[in-house]
Parts: C-alpha cells; sequence; structure tokens
C-alpha cells in the first residue's frame, strides 16, 4: 500500500500540480524559434501563482511570463516581448513560443538521468515497484508488436497500477481493478481514452484507439 499511495502523489504531480502548485521541477529542451533541431535539454523548475508563470532554467535564464488580456496563453515576458503557451504536449507538458526561441516543458524529468543499467526494463526498477517487465506492445501505425518496459504496483485483491513507457516514449499508467460490489474486473487509464477486452488470460488495452498493450494477468496479480 506505500508503493500505491507514491504513485498516486506523482500522478497527482504530473496531471494537477502545475495548475495549483507553487512550483515543479520539469525537462526544458531548448528550440531556436523556426527550428526543430534542439539546442540544449537541461534541469528547469515551472513555478504559476495566479495567472504569472517562471521557468528558471538550470543555466542561470529565468522566464517571467505575466498575463495579458483574456486569451489564455497570451503572455508578455519581463523585457515586454509576447509569449504564447500551447498545450501541443498533452498532459506531458507544455510549449511556450518566444519570440526568439521555443520551451518545450515536461513533467516528467528522466530523460535527464539516463539509466546507466543495462536492465531491459529500464527506467522502471523493483527500488520503486513489485516488479517490472517487458509488455507486448504498438503503436498505431504499427502492424507487429514490440516490447515496452513497465513498473508494477500491485495492491490487494488481484488489483494493479501498471506504468508503461510507451512506443513513443511517454510514460502514463494503466489500473487493472475491480469494482467494490460485484468483483467486475475493469480497465482506465491516466488521461485517456481505453478499450480492453479479457481473453485466454490476457487483458488486451488499446489506448486512444490506437497504441495496443497486452498485459498477462500473471503481471497483475503476480506468481
Amino acid at each position: 500500500m506505500r508503493y500505491w499511495l507514491s504513485l498516486a502523489a506523482v500522478l497527482a504531480a504530473l496531471w494537477a500540480a502545475p495548475a495549483a502548485a507553487d512550483w515543479t521541477e520539469a525537462a526544458c529542451e531548448i528550440y531556436p524559434a523556426g527550428s526543430d533541431r534542439i539546442e540544449a535539454m537541461l534541469p528547469c523548475t515551472f513555478a504559476q501563482s495566479q495567472g504569472h508563470i517562471t521557468i528558471t532554467r538550470d543555466d542561470g535564464v529565468s522566464h517571467d511570463l505575466t498575463p495579458v488580456g483574456d486569451t489564455p496563453g497570451n503572455f508578455q515576458d519581463q523585457e515586454g516581448r509576447t509569449v504564447y503557451r500551447q498545450s501541443g504536449l498533452g498532459d506531458q507538458g507544455l510549449i511556450f513560443r518566444f519570440p526568439d526561441i521555443s520551451i518545450f516543458l515536461y513533467w516528467d524529468t528522466s530523460a535527464l538521468h539516463p539509466d546507466e543499467t543495462d536492465s531491459p526494463t529500464a527506467p522502471f526498477s523493483t527500488a520503486d515497484y513489485d516488479a517490472t517487465t517487458l509488455l507486448a506492445c504498438r503503436d498505431a501505425a504499427e502492424t507487429e508488436f514490440g516490447q515496452c518496459p513497465a513498473g508494477i504496483l500491485r495492491m490487494e485483491n488481484g488489483q494493479a497500477s501498471i506504468e508503461v513507457q510507451s512506443p513513443r516514449g511517454e510514460r502514463f499508467t494503466m489500473n487493472f481493478l475491480k469494482d467494490a460490489t460485484d468483483g467486475t474486473p475493469y480497465v482506465n487509464a491516466t488521461n485517456r481514452e481505453v478499450d480492453a477486452r479479457y481473453e485466454s488470460d490476457t487483458w488486451t488495452v488499446t489506448i486512444d484507439g490506437g497504441e495496443v498493450y497486452e498485459v498477462p494477468l500473471a503481471a497483475i496479480e503476480g506468481g
């Protein structure tokens, strides 16, 4: 149960904290304006208070953004320049367009600390999860299955939360739960639409109508 609470805290930070909390750690990718070639990736912090945003980069640069007008996402920085906030990263982060650069700000900071082990299930390890595994997975555009690393947090009554790294490198959590009234099993996922079917001791989970994951019952229940 200690692990389940830890996961809940992490998910709360990823989904909601940037809108409500004072600050959160993040990873900032810096691109020259109009370019798709990354100039730098570095640690940063994201702070928000009453609509005002501060992005503090590890290289000593700070961006103080003040809301402008009534249109959400329009800002002015400390130099009086126009800055636009965009949501093109979904629940993974935010994009800020400055006149000279773009900042892709990600809530997940694991890319800043590459795993130095040879574990095939990295970035997941049993230091943080009850178990790790490789799930059969494929992206929406693929026909053949590959493997996606996952970390498993098991709960009582054969339930579990499984955090997985998708074929595109995004991390999210699938929850394999049972109805408290009649024990009927069901599956949901963080900020994603789920279609799940169970057959031959395996859940086949389709995410947002595209990505497909195969999750054996043994991964959920252990043993």
